[in-house]
Formats: structure tokens, C-alpha cells, sequence
């Protein structure tokens, strides 16, 4: 056989394993993920076949490498084709000036006015330190409203924020259901339920962000069933908060919501009705009013179909018959509102109203992260 192919054709045997490698390696962790979401809301899975794409992949991989190292002995990585580009580039790199400077490269007219022309990014809004909650860090600013009057924002930075400062964080979006308050102003211990998730592994961290509710009504969250436009999450906040911190790019990949108490009816109507800012929703502990929330569903586009997440206290008979109840109405309701993947979580109990609720948040939180985990 001649040397060449003795070379290239171990190496396409090395791809090709690799490719088959990464594929069953992608497959497992999807279906990782999907055993972990099974078993926390309690539904059967198979283990077996995970295990054996596991182990198909790590042998693929294995053989990849060692034939890569038997074909190319010695070589440098990174090295590869080096010697055969390096005097072409290096003619073609222009000759320093007399003085030893670089010479100056004439940049295009075109390109010149087109810089020109670029606008300037936004100027960051100015967010200042308010508390240090849940080993995180909240921060408030004010940000103009659809109406253009200012309203209180406050994000809370994860404690991860600061150890990785290269890190970009997936965003938590809280609604309130008081007209003029932040959903924390509320619930203060909301942050340790997040923070609580991520310390037992369940989740990764998430920036919180915690608009004040929309004015203009005594019931927020009506509101927002009503007219899925006037979320408290427009545009100004988005920008306000992906121009001021390290966050993922704005929206369904990598935003979600979650409402607890009075803001639940919010987060349960912006993740039915606005796929397009979010890629899922957790409600704890809420009242609905199932049929406008099914017609508000049912009215959103018609490629779009919510996932949604209802959780309540097994104790708390109330939320949870409204959680069913809501489910009914959307699973027997037309189009999107039809197609929405719906979850009702009814089995946390503890001895106090707050040891639940932190438990019923974590359970919300990681929900999100699994979810929005699968629509990347």
C-alpha cells in the first residue's frame, strides 16, 4: 500500500470513530438529563441503555486516540501543516518600515463609513449594591417602563458570579403579582430556594432578575393573561440587564420564569403566551383562573407551545386542585394551549409554610434548568 494511504486511511478510521464518539457521547448526556428529570417528578426510566451508549462512546473515543497516536508519532499539536504555509506567509507578510514600526494598512473607504455608521452600543445602566442575600449579591436600578415612567429592577448576581468571571449565567425572570413591589420585596427567602438548588447540585446558577409589576391595575397577573404584551420583561429591561452583566443571550435558549404566590398567574401567562422571551415557566403555590388562561394560551402563535411547570405543598390542597385544574383546562383546550407541556408537582411536605416553599423553589429551579437545558 503506498505510505500515504497507510496515513490517511488509519486517520479517516480515527475520525470516523471519534464523530461516532462524540454522537453516542451527546446521546447520553440527553438521555442523562432525561432519567434525572423522570426520576424527580417521579416517572419510570431505563437505565440500562444509557449505561451502554455511556460505555459504546468512551470505547469509541479510546480507539480514536490510539490510532490518532500511532499515525502521527511525534508530532507537536498544533504543529500540523506548519512547515509547509510558514514561508508562504511569511513572503506575503508585508516588509517592516525603515524605523522598525509596523507599516500602516490603508483601511477600505467602504469599510471606513460603514464604522461610521455602526451605532454605538447601549451605555450600561448604572445597578447598585442593595444586599448580600443567600451568598449572592442584589442589585437595584431604575429602568423605564413600557409607560416610560421608571420602575425598580433588582437582579441578584449567584455567588458564582464573582468566583468565575469569565462565566455567562442563564437568567430567572420573578413577576410579581403587587402593583409597585419586586416579587423578593415580598418573599426574601426566594433566593435561598435558587441558591439552594445549585449548592445540591440539582442546578446550575441562574442571575435572578426581579422587575417591579406593572402599574395601571390592581391585578397584575390578570393583566398579563389578558395582554401577554405587557409583561414586566420588554425590551428595556433585557437590554438594561444583558448590557449591565454576564448573562446568556436574551431569550428562550436561556431565559425562564418562575412565580410564586401572587406572581404565579404571572409566570404561568408569560410562559403560555410568550415563547418567544421564554423557554419555560414554574408557578408555586398559585390560584388560576384556568379558562382565561387557556384562552390566553390558545391565542398565542401557533408554533409556539409552552412548558410549564405547577407546583404546589402536598398539604396545600387548594394549590394543588387548581394546579389540576389548570392542566385540564390547557390539555382540553385548542391549538398551543392543546400542545403545552404541563407538570404538576404536588409531593413536597415539610413541618412549616417556609421549609416548603424553599423546597417547592428548588424543585421550580431545577425544573428550569432541565428544561431550558434541552432546548439548547
Amino acid at each position: 500500500m503506498p505510505r500515504p494511504l497507510l496515513v490517511v486511511v488509519p486517520l479517516l478510521a480515527a475520525a470516523a470513530a471519534a464523530v461516532a464518539g462524540l454522537r453516542l457521547g451527546r446521546s447520553t448526556l440527553t438521555g442523562w438529563r432525561d432519567l434525572r428529570s423522570a426520576r424527580t417528578y417521579g416517572l419510570a426510566a431505563e437505565q440500562r441503555p444509557l449505561l451502554l451508549r455511556a460505555a459504546a462512546a468512551v470505547l469509541c473515543l479510546v480507539g480514536a486516540a490510539v490510532l490518532a497516536v500511532a499515525v502521527l508519532p511525534g508530532r507537536v499539536p498544533g504543529a500540523w501543516g506548519r512547515s509547509q504555509h510558514f514561508g508562504a506567509s511569511a513572503a506575503s507578510r508585508p516588509a517592516p518600515a525603515a524605523d522598525g514600526a509596523a507599516p500602516a494598512t490603508p483601511r477600505p473607504a467602504a469599510e471606513q463609513s460603514s464604522a461610521t455608521a455602526r451605532p454605538a452600543p447601549p451605555a450600561a445602566t448604572a445597578f447598585t449594591s442593595i444586599g448580600h442575600p443567600a451568598e449572592g449579591e442584589l442589585m437595584e436600578a431604575a429602568v423605564p417602563g413600557p409607560d416610560g415612567r421608571p420602575r425598580a429592577v433588582r437582579v441578584w448576581l449567584p455567588a458564582q458570579y464573582r468566583t468565575d468571571p469569565q462565566a455567562r449565567f442563564p437568567v430567572i425572570v420573578l413577576p410579581s403579582g403587587t402593583v409597585r413591589k419586586t416579587a423578593d420585596a415580598e418573599l426574601p427567602d426566594l433566593f435561598d430556594g435558587i441558591a439552594s438548588a445549585v449548592k445540591l447540585g440539582r442546578s446550575r446558577p441562574f442571575l435572578v432578575v426581579a422587575p417591579e409589576a406593572p402599574s395601571g391595575t390592581e391585578h397584575p397577573c390578570e393583566l398579563v393573561a389578558a395582554a401577554p404584551q405587557a409583561v414586566a420583561d420588554d425590551v428595556a429591561l433585557r437590554t438594561a440587564v444583558t448590557t449591565a452583566f454576564r448573562t446568556l443571550s436574551a431569550g428562550p435558549d436561556s431565559w425562564g420564569v418562575l412565580g410564586v404566590e401572587s406572581g404565579a398567574p404571572c409566570a404561568a401567562a408569560a410562559g403560555l403566551t410568550r415563547r418567544d422571551l421564554y423557554g419555560a415557566a414554574a408557578a408555586v403555590s398559585g390560584r388560576y383562573d384556568a379558562s382565561a388562561l387557556a384562552s390566553a394560551a390558545a391565542d398565542a402563535p401557533a408554533d409556539s407551545a409552552g412548558r410549564l411547570l405547577l407546583a404546589a405543598a402536598k398539604a396545600d390542597t387548594a394549590g394543588v386542585g387548581a394546579a389540576r385544574a389548570l392542566q385540564t383546562a390547557l390539555h382540553g383546550g385548542r391549538g398551543p394551549a392543546a400542545r403545552a407541556d404541563v407538570k404538576v408537582s404536588d409531593i413536597v411536605q415539610d413541618y412549616t409554610h417556609e421549609r416548603e416553599r424553599l423546597r417547592l423553589v428548588r424543585v421550580a429551579v431545577q425544573y428550569l434548568a432541565d428544561s431550558l437545558d434541552r432546548a439548547r
